[in-house]
């Protein structure tokens, strides 16, 4: 029996996956990525950029054209299954980073091509685990954080018009006015200028200790202790989320499909011998797992008598 060829699609993103997904691809973006900042960072320096600017602007066309290639890499990588790089955020990223490059109006703005360029640098989180769970648990926190900030605004502008009202006429410099009140307790937050302040303050009135301190305890260890537990409780999901997505790019299509209980998608003969031998184990664990079913509940003699006549 004749097996049908394996797609064009398929045929294109086997070698295009084994590529990309090699340690010395992701070593090479790596190195680009980084090159591309050293490149940024001395195009500050005035002498150095005026004295090469034909190299440094050859060294950015490089690096957009070797950014381009691996897109176009990434892309044929998923033709088979292009849902799949839509699904993937750092894919997304990847692809507006380096197509923004190419909008008319960005190529012509030297300021926003230079923040795209930096914007770069950050494409080093996909292949630097502990950054990419950095940044994952940075944007799962920003809930809870806007909680926060709302929370944090309120203490602050409460005691800014309590200091207002109590030391406004007597430290003018520092709470002349709420703004002024705002800017003094925010750096109080930080513990930054505590003596001076509660030294102005004794020079009112001794309750002015009450007032500091207590601002102290809610705003620099009961806030900021909250707000350390909502990003450390936003990294363990992180961590989660991370381990389950590089469990699921490890799968197969075969073993994604033997996961949500939908058929075994049929493995090519083209594909490789480690994935024919995985598909070749699951197709003997369902057989052995029919047979002991068949064993421990036997079909009943009309069902049989029944199955012979269709045979």
């Amino acid at each position: 029996m004749t097996t049908a060829p394996a797609p064009a699609r398929t045929r294109l993103a086997a070698p295009c996956r084994t590529l990309i997904e090699t340690p010395a691809f992701s070593l090479a973006v790596l190195a680009a990525i980084l090159l591309n900042a050293a490149l940024l960072g001395a195009e500050t320096y005035q002498g150095f950029a005026a004295a090469h600017a034909a190299g440094l602007r050859w060294a950015e066309h490089g690096c957009l054209a070797f950014f381009t290639l691996e897109m176009l890499l990434r892309l044929a990588a998923h033709a088979d299954r292009p849902k799949e790089f839509w699904r993937d955020g750092w894919n997304v990223f990847d692809l507006v980073v380096v197509a923004c490059a190419y909008v008319p109006f960005v190529r012509e703005n030297a300021t926003v091509l230079r923040l795209l360029r930096m914007v770069r640098v950050l494409r080093t989180a996909r292949f630097l685990p502990q950054l990419r769970i950095l940044f994952i648990a940075v944007s799962r926190s920003l809930p809870g954080t806007i909680s926060f900030l709302f929370v944090g605004a309120v203490v602050l502008y409460v005691y800014a018009m309590v200091g207002w009202v109590c030391f406004g006429s007597h430290d003018p410099a520092h709470f002349g006015s709420l703004g002024r009140a705002l800017l003094t307790l925010f750096l109080l937050m930080t513990l930054e200028g505590l003596q001076d302040a509660i030294h102005n303050g004794l020079s009112v009135s001794r309750l002015s200790l009450l007032y500091y301190g207590s601002y102290v305890l809610l705003a620099s260890f009961v806030l900021v202790n909250v707000l350390i537990g909502v990003v450390l409780n936003s990294l363990d999901e992180a961590r989660e989320l991370d381990e389950a997505a590089l469990d699921a790019a490890r799968r197969t299509p075969g073993e994604k499909e033997t996961a949500t209980g939908t058929p075994v998608a049929r493995i090519s003969p083209e594909a490789p011998p480690a994935e024919l031998a995985a598909h070749i184990a699951d197709v003997r664990r369902a057989l052995d797992t029919l047979e002991r079913s068949l064993v421990a509940h036997p079909p009943a003699p009309h069902d049989r008598d029944r199955m012979v006549t269709t045979a």
